[in-house]
């Protein structure tokens, strides 16, 4: 009777075939550049389970929403004058602060599968989408609305980031990386 293959042996592994297929493509310039930003197949982490990713969405859009209630709270009392500011609405900063926490709740086991390093890549990444965050904030800025509520606006997308990259990575951590099954040469293992 044939031994069994590694690969029979091995227990099933989820496959990124769709993203080696687009590696394969890239030309080298930006794979460089892939590489540099720690996005490369090497070392696939197990995505976390999903009861984890779970506590950690409900837990970042709650903290987040928390955080957001206590800055304008904060905000209206240091600054008056922002009292009536439109974006200081609950139905305005609501639902875009579940949205942009959301999104980044998906994003988390999709980084947790293309890069060797996930927790340095995402930190990167949420650094990256608050500054981007950041020029709506400057264009309401630049068309008068009062520099004071837009600070407490731009201090609230900060805390949102905070929160939610904290939220993911501790409640919500990846596995171990996958390691692949030794080959089989010949129906015998390699020798440690």
């Amino acid at each position: 009777m044939p031994e069994p293959s590694a690969q029979e042996n091995s227990p099933p592994r989820p496959q990124l075939l769709f993203f080696e297929d687009v590696f394969d493509v890239l030309p080298p310039a930006a794979r460089r550049w892939l590489a540099i930003a720690k996005v490369d197949l090497k070392a696939r982490h197990a995505p976390p389970t999903g009861l984890q990713w779970v506590v950690a969405l409900v837990v970042a859009n709650a903290g987040s929403l928390i955080s957001d209630a206590i800055l304008v709270a904060i905000g209206t009392t240091i600054f008056p004058s922002t009292r009536g500011f439109a974006h200081f609405q609950l139905t305005d900063y609501g639902k875009l602060t579940i949205i942009g926490v959301t999104v980044a709740c998906l994003a988390w086991p999709i980084v947790t599968r293309i890069s060797s390093q996930p927790r340095w890549l995402f930190l990167r990444m949420a650094v990256l989408v608050t500054l981007v965050l950041w020029l709506p904030d400057l264009w309401i800025l630049v068309h008068g609305e009062p520099i004071r509520g837009v600070g407490v606006l731009m201090l609230m997308h900060l805390v949102i980031a905070f929160i939610t990259f904290n939220a993911l990575v501790r409640l919500a951590p990846v596995g171990p990386p996958e390691v692949a099954a030794p080959i089989v040469a010949q129906g015998r293992t390699p020798q440690r």
